[in-house]
């Protein structure tokens, strides 16, 4: 006996169901359209590699391994390896042993030494360099580079390896425990492994902020490439030799990208099992209480207190005089326009590409997204010759414009917007939209009324590490600037080359009271992607 379920089936139903099912809802300008204007910003993203690569051929090979193969660059070679191979390791071991002490162990204090570790990232690595300078006048050379980068750049591992101990399920290290293996040997053989990801990543951006730093290393007279390529720009306006010098910096920033990749792996780290996690068991310090306090206590004061401590020390002894409207007043507010404007311009041009991945992903929105990443990892100071170049030849008329400045800033930091909007769609469900066509909105109208509204609150994350990023940002603002602006980045670095400290020192500490929020931001929204 057979029975007829679709009787029984409410009229429309089957049709609804099917209909519905696997269905997308349709983008306000069709995909068509979000696809090409991926394919625009992609095309545009890859500008200064493109330019990289022109001057290499047009140089000619005999003049290009002439300019390459020489004793300067081997010592600006061996100068940056033995930066990178040094203060890598060491961001790893204060990063990585911090964030186990604050989350795996019973410091006191944890809540308050977890913020404290990640402060540093407030104060830009010229600024930090300024200080040391302002404290020991000697500083020069390769162990003071090493010294201040670690101490500006190991919040750059910390903040990903805390967020990944955070969430980590502790039954693989009681298991490991239970089996006799000693608290070392659990950290060494079980929860090491977990952080692979979060220490290769953040030992990349690490390495990417060695290749592009300039005004740490320019102010202690350590010569590495994005110091060298400045001079000579300086001396040639955007000469051969600088050229040569750049594409030699392009090949070792993708050296990192492939050598992070590498390091990677291809092991799961993820939990798949049934039942909620387990509570993560901290371990007793004992007798280890004092020293790790005190340690923790000495890293956070070498790398947030003295900087702080030295630049309120200049604006004390700078008095009244150095806070005059009109010196400090344009920068400040020059400095909040292009911040405000280049966030919302990078937010705009990084959605079709954001949209496109989330919510049409493919191979061919995967490899958009991989053109902006590369370009994201090329210094300040290639992107800025990019721009010198193009606009020069090309359009002699944008040349030294606000326009050109804020398109560099949007190459520059456009994978910070894209992370964060990329994350926001998916978090907004499809089936929202989609119900609401259903009901008769058009897709422009269902799009404003619900994915964006939705995706608003990780677009402000976005935009706000975009403009903390513009805000700091020297090497591309010196090169491209329009004549007569002034922002606290480059009237920091301005007053601070005169050897004036007490007028760099305003600039200094606006800068840091701008950083404090989105820096404090940023690491809040770590917490929340581990689930604290």
């Amino acid at each position: 006996m057979s029975t007829d379920l679709s009787a029984s089936r409410p009229q429309g139903a089957e049709s609804t169901t099917t209909a519905g099912r696997g269905k997308r809802p349709r983008p306000p300008f069709g995909v068509s359209t979000v696809s090409l204007l991926a394919v625009l910003i992609a095309l545009f993203s890859l500008l200064p590699l493109g330019y990289v690569v022109y001057m290499t051929v047009t140089t000619g090979w005999e003049t290009a391994v002439e300019l390459i193969v020489r004793p300067r660059v081997g010592e600006l070679l061996l100068n940056t390896v033995l930066l990178t191979l040094v203060t890598i390791p060491l961001c790893l071991l204060l990063g990585v042993g911090g964030a186990w002490l604050v989350e795996r162990t019973t410091l006191r204090g944890r809540r308050w030494w977890a913020v404290a570790l990640a402060a540093p990232l407030a104060i830009p690595a010229f600024v930090n360099s300024y200080s040391w300078v302002s404290a020991v006048p000697s500083l020069e050379g390769l162990w003071s580079g090493v010294l201040i980068s670690t101490l500006s750049y190991f919040p750059l591992v910390y903040i990903p390896a805390a967020a990944t101990l955070g969430r980590l399920d502790p039954a693989i290290e009681q298991s490991a425990a239970s089996l006799g293996l000693g608290p070392w040997a659990v950290f060494f053989r079980v929860v090491l492994p977990q952080l692979r990801i979060a220490m290769t990543g953040g030992a990349l951006l690490v390495g990417l902020h060695l290749l592009a730093e300039y005004g740490a290393f320019a102010m202690i007279r350590f010569d590495t490439f994005t110091t060298a390529i400045m001079v000579q720009f300086q001396s040639t306006f955007n000469g051969t030799a600088g050229n040569m010098l750049a594409s030699v910096l392009v090949i070792l920033c993708l050296f990192l990208l492939l050598a992070e990749v590498k390091s990677r792996g291809t092991a799961r780290y993820a939990r798949v099992g049934s039942g909620a996690q387990g509570k993560t068991t901290q371990l007793p310090l004992g007798r280890y209480q004092l020293p790790a306090q005190l340690g923790l206590l000495a890293l956070t004061a070498l790398a947030f207190g003295l900087p702080l401590w030295f630049v309120l020390k200049w604006v004390i002894t700078g008095g009244t005089e150095i806070w005059a409207a009109e010196e400090f007043m344009p920068a400040l507010l020059q400095t909040l326009i292009y911040g405000a404007v280049g966030a919302a311009v990078t937010i705009v041009v990084a959605f079709p590409m954001a949209y496109l991945a989330v919510r049409h992903p493919s191979w061919f929105s995967k490899l958009l997204e991989l053109s902006n990443y590369v370009t994201s990892s090329l210094p300040g100071i290639v992107v800025g010759l990019a721009f010198v170049t193009v606009s020069i030849r090309a359009v002699p008329g944008v040349y030294q414009t606000a326009g050109v400045l804020i398109a560099a800033y949007v190459l520059l930091f456009l994978p910070r917007a894209l992370v964060n909007l990329r994350s926001g769609l998916a978090q907004a469900p499809k089936e929202l939209d989609e119900a609401a066509q259903s009901l008769g909105k058009t897709p422009f109208v269902s799009f404003f009324r619900v994915t964006l509204r939705l995706t608003a609150p990780a677009a402000a994350g976005g935009a706000a590490l975009v403009f903390l990023a513009i805000v700091n940002e020297l090497t591309a603002t010196l090169l491209l600037a329009p004549n007569g602006t002034r922002t606290l980045a480059t009237e920091f670095w301005s007053k601070s080359s005169e050897i004036d400290y007490t007028g760099a020192a305003p600039y200094a500490l606006l800068m840091i009271v701008l950083s404090a929020p989105m820096t404090y931001l940023l690491f809040q929204q770590s917490k929340k992607v581990a689930g604290q």
